[in-house]
């Protein structure tokens, strides 16, 4: 079921990727020529603003075991392998959202970090939970 190596591997930080709250900050400046009011431009830049922040501030580190949430270099959250029953990443071109889901849980992530790095390093731990594309 995971891909396990008799060999410890060095854990791996997931670098960031900018894509995604760059595109949204443009799309959410875009909003005021549609005449909506600028309300729901506020709101959307807003969010995309965090998610900028977001892009500086949050690591992904990916060890033999665990999927680890750093904020600041701190440990937020740990997702232990192990629960994990599947994983896929839904528009990754765009970059969109990571989705897993463990035992207790689903999760949602925007994809704030370098995709094809995230997706490489998952193959090599828990390939077999993928969710493919039909």
């Amino acid at each position: 079921m995971f891909n396990t190596k008799s060999k410890k591997e060095e854990p791996v930080i997931i670098s960031p990727s900018f894509q995604l709250p760059i595109i949204l900050i443009v799309l959410s400046f875009m909003l005021l020529f549609l005449n909506i009011g600028s309300l729901p431009t506020i709101v959307f830049a807003s969010f995309s603003f965090f998610l900028l922040l977001q892009s500086f501030t949050l690591r992904i580190k990916i060890t033999n075991d665990d999927f680890i949430v750093l904020q600041l270099g701190k440990e937020i959250r740990t997702f232990p392998f192990k629960n994990w029953i599947s994983w896929k990443f839904f528009f990754p071109i765009i970059p969109g959202i990571f989705y897993f889901r463990e035992k207790s849980s689903p999760h949602l992530l925007p994809i704030l970090f370098n995709p094809k790095q995230l997706k490489d390093e998952l193959i090599k731990k828990v390939e077999s939970l993928e969710i493919k594309n039909s």
